[in-house]
């Protein structure tokens, strides 16, 4: 029994994430040691949760809002200091797109994130399979309405097309065995039309972003471009002399704390709101030697 409501943070897998994943658990501890609660669960048809075995960011988007409505119907939570932290792809998109639609969010991290879902798929094919690509998603299209039944593909060597460092990694050993790898080809639809960025252009919600410079999986001006768009208090934490994957290990005793701190400062409830037309912008450059 806590002596006061918590601040709580929502956070949301990523791009075909678990829950569970020990990638995570370094940031859970982190924050449940400076006092927050911390909400973890798996998008529906994902690890333990239940319904059909589908991506579809409409569908995680909503899970994230339940999250939060269920945060709200526990008495051991504050329910005006609840914040997000989204990592991996669509993860921490999603971040950027919860604090959009849900004003009880007071806070949002998102790391490594994708910003514009076509722009995303296509930098991952050369033009020509790009257009073989889109090619393939007309005639599935095609057969959907006709037969009312598409294509099944592997979400992440179908949909997304991983890099050469994502096939040699072992940072997502303890997952890559539990999650779906038979999704229908409209899920890709659903990513063309995902644009976390539309959403950043409104955003009033505080934002830390965290990039990667020179990354290969989600491109680093994806992550600078949500910084730049967000209207409110936000800071940018570019990584470099690193990869994608590598930067969670690499970084993260100096990246965890700026999270922390992030979460310090703005998820807080308050009786009395007073808005300035100032924000609080930070670019921030992590060496090697940090």
């Amino acid at each position: 029994m806590v002596d006061r409501p918590l601040r709580a943070i929502v956070q949301g897998p990523g791009w075909l994430g678990l829950k569970d994943a020990k990638l995570y658990v370094r940031y859970h501890e982190a924050l449940t040691e400076a006092g927050f609660g911390v909400l973890v669960f798996d998008y529906r048809g994902f690890g333990d949760s239940e319904g059909p075995r589908e991506l579809s960011p409409a569908a995680q988007l909503a899970d994230l809002r339940n999250a939060v409505t269920y945060l709200t119907t526990r008495e051991d939570v504050d329910a005006d200091a609840i914040g997000v932290f989204g990592t991996g792809g669509t993860g921490g998109g999603n971040a950027v797109l919860l604090a959009h639609v849900d004003p009880r969010v007071r806070v949002a991290v998102s790391q490594v994130p994708v910003a514009d879902g076509r722009d995303w798929l296509h930098r991952m094919r050369s033009e020509s399979d790009w257009l073989a690509f889109l090619g393939d998603l007309d005639t599935d299209r095609r057969a959907r309405v006709t037969s009312g039944e598409g294509r099944r593909v592997h979400p992440r060597e179908e949909i997304m097309v991983p890099t050469a460092e994502r096939r040699t990694t072992t940072i997502k050993a303890d997952v890559d065995d539990r999650i779906p790898t038979s999704v229908s080809l409209a899920a890709a639809d659903e990513i063309l039309d995902y644009r976390p960025l539309d959403a950043a252009k409104q955003l009033e919600t505080a934002l830390m972003v965290i990039g990667v410079e020179g990354d290969a999986t989600t491109p680093t001006d994806h992550a600078v471009a949500l910084y730049e768009a967000a209207l409110g208090p936000k800071r940018l934490v570019m990584q470099r002399h690193t990869t994608h994957y590598a930067a969670y290990d690499a970084y993260w005793t100096s990246v965890t704390p700026l999270i922390v701190e992030w979460f310090e400062q703005f998820a807080r409830g308050a009786d009395v709101v007073v808005r300035s037309a100032s924000t609080q912008n930070e670019v921030i450059e992590l060496r090697e030697e940090d």
